[in-house]
């Protein structure tokens, strides 16, 4: 039967089982490399992880500080900045998309063009309004998911039935008050899956301002590590990326089932 429910546990055990299908294949991948090349460092040993993390969190003798510690700092706040600013833009021009026509016609031609351009293409008009510091990666990222989240909010409020703001109307409601209670509290839920949605593509303009021009953070330190192919670091900190996102992901699904159940419960 299609979408047949399974117990919880089998659905913990399958994840369980897929992650350790991937750390095996990688295993097989190594052994079978180190086999050809003993010296080779494109698919380093689980030995050799373990020293790139080490060299990572040893104090640099040049400036005393922790590579991890420092790049995690780095891309950690420019993620969190740039994504709340994109956010907080989108939720804005999207409900007011959505609740008045003359700013639907107006707003909405230019956020479907804007959502078409990719970020990364305009790396060098960001270099060129904003210089190299730490406001050009949040004006990226804020760029990068606003207008397609914007989009997303305007198409959830569009989609509320037409009798819930009546009744609001009815019961003497103002245009605030249906805003807020009634057409927000139905979008919420959407508004949080379309930011998971965002979250990947976010890091993605990250990494790759830090790659072009950056001093510290992620994109900054793969670049280096790639280019010396000391891969023993490269891959722990794709790993930390990955969990990274993870952990964003599965705190904004946990919020979602907190503040909405009824939502959450309908599948995910």
């Amino acid at each position: 039967m299609i979408r047949k429910p399974i117990p919880q546990y089998v659905t913990v055990l399958l994840g369980m089982a897929s992650v350790m299908v991937m750390l095996g294949g990688y295993t097989y991948l190594s052994h079978r490399q180190h086999q050809v090349n003993p010296d080779d460092k494109t698919i380093p040993s689980w030995s050799q992880l373990k020293e790139g993390v080490g060299k990572s969190l040893k104090e640099s003798k040049r400036t005393g500080e922790r590579w991890l510690i420092v790049d995690s700092k780095a891309t950690a706040i420019r993620l969190f900045a740039g994504l709340f600013l994109g956010v907080f833009g989108a939720v804005a021009l999207g409900m007011l998309m959505g609740c008045f026509t003359p700013l639907e016609a107006f707003f909405y031609p230019p956020m479907a063009l804007l959502a078409k351009i990719p970020p990364t293409a305009m790396l060098a008009v960001f270099f060129v309004l904003f210089g190299v510091e730490q406001k050009m990666y949040i004006a990226m990222i804020a760029f990068g998911v606003l207008p397609t989240l914007a989009q997303s909010v305007y198409l959830s409020v569009k989609e509320v039935p037409e009798e819930l703001p009546f009744k609001a109307y009815t019961l003497g409601a103002s245009h605030m008050e249906v805003i807020w209670n009634v057409l927000f509290r139905f979008v919420f839920p959407k508004l949080i899956d379309a930011v998971r949605l965002q979250i990947g593509p976010a890091m993605v303009y990250l990494i790759a301002a830090e790659w072009m021009v950056g001093d510290e953070g992620f994109g900054y330190r793969i670049r280096l590590q790639t280019r010396i192919q000391n891969m023993s670091v490269v891959y722990p900190y794709l790993a930390l990326l990955a969990a990274f996102g993870f952990s964003m992901d599965f705190a904004l699904r946990k919020v979602q089932g907190l503040v909405c159940p009824w939502y959450a419960k309908g599948g995910k």
